[in-house]
């Protein structure tokens, strides 16, 4: 049986979110079946700290905590670049307090190798393991050292989509990251993977040995042209993608990057979440 949307948002979005279906404009379907799955997923939703680049901390933290939501990857917006190690334990001790942990820090761009060196420094002393960045690609081999020097650290580079000239698809980050260093790889970018001509559950199958952290979102079509819109509204097949980060065992984050309504995306931000959880309920 095919999962209609109504299905999901009925049964996953009263665990994070108040939806009406009035305003959804959905259209009535059979009851889902239960999920099959066995014991808890390995991956977790999270948020990537784009997604409040207008919203101060603390806004952010009640957000995540009303959507029942525990990670969150890190912007310099919220904790910047030069902060200070107090700094930086006062934000963990605040993430904390809404039951919230930073996961990773990033996007960061770096186009220097006193960049590398900056982002890198910064991720220690953030005290995550994912960087998630933009090196240029002549500072790949400069950025293999920098691995060595942090063994602690992933860095999952940035799918950036048809917008901007670099790393485009999830194939060229494939190409760059294949004979470097093995924590070199990839933020898997669904939404500008797909606008991009790609498909995302088939580009997680071929590159998830390089897929370290997820950004997700939904796009209108899969065009340049496509926009974001609210989870489970766009073209991307969640169910399909759940199911296959489930075979390939992706075990890192699956980071909400809301950018549609940036200056009152709250509804969105919740809508997407119900309906991400409830595609994880019962798929």
């Amino acid at each position: 049986m095919t999962l209609s949307r109504r299905s999901f948002i009925k049964a996953g979005a009263a665990g994070a979110v108040m939806l009406t279906a009035g305003s959804l404009n959905l259209n009535a379907a059979e009851p889902c079946k239960k999920s099959t799955k066995k014991g808890p997923d390995a991956f977790h939703l999270s948020c990537a700290g784009y997604t409040f680049v207008k919203f101060d901390l603390e806004t952010t933290l009640k957000t995540l905590q009303k959507a029942d939501v525990h990670y969150l990857c890190i912007k310099d917006f919220h904790l910047p670049l030069n902060a200070t190690d107090e700094q930086i334990a006062a934000f963990h001790a605040k993430c904390a307090s809404y039951g919230v942990t930073g996961y990773g820090v990033g996007p960061i761009y770096m186009g220097t190798e006193a960049e590398v060196d900056r982002a890198f420094a910064y991720a220690r002393r953030v005290g995550v393991n994912i960087l998630v960045g933009v090196p240029g690609y002549e500072l790949l081999d400069y950025v293999d050292k920098k691995l060595e020097e942090y063994p602690e650290i992933k860095l999952a580079i940035h799918l950036h989509g048809p917008d901007i000239d670099i790393y485009q698809t999830a194939e060229v980050i494939w190409d760059k990251v294949k004979d470097h260093n093995p924590r070199m790889g990839m933020c898997l970018d669904i939404g500008h993977d797909l606008r991009g001509g790609a498909d995302p559950v088939e580009d997680l199958r071929k590159y998830h040995t390089r897929v370290f952290d997820m950004h997700f979102k939904d796009e209108s079509e899969a065009s340049k042209a496509g926009w974001c819109v609210e989870i489970g509204r766009g073209k991307i097949d969640f169910p399909a993608l759940v199911k296959m980060m489930r075979k390939v065992g992706y075990s890192g984050m699956c980071s909400l990057e809301y950018e549609k309504d940036m200056d009152n995306p709250f509804m969105g931000i919740a809508e997407s979440f119900g309906y991400l959880k409830a595609v994880c309920d019962l798929t």
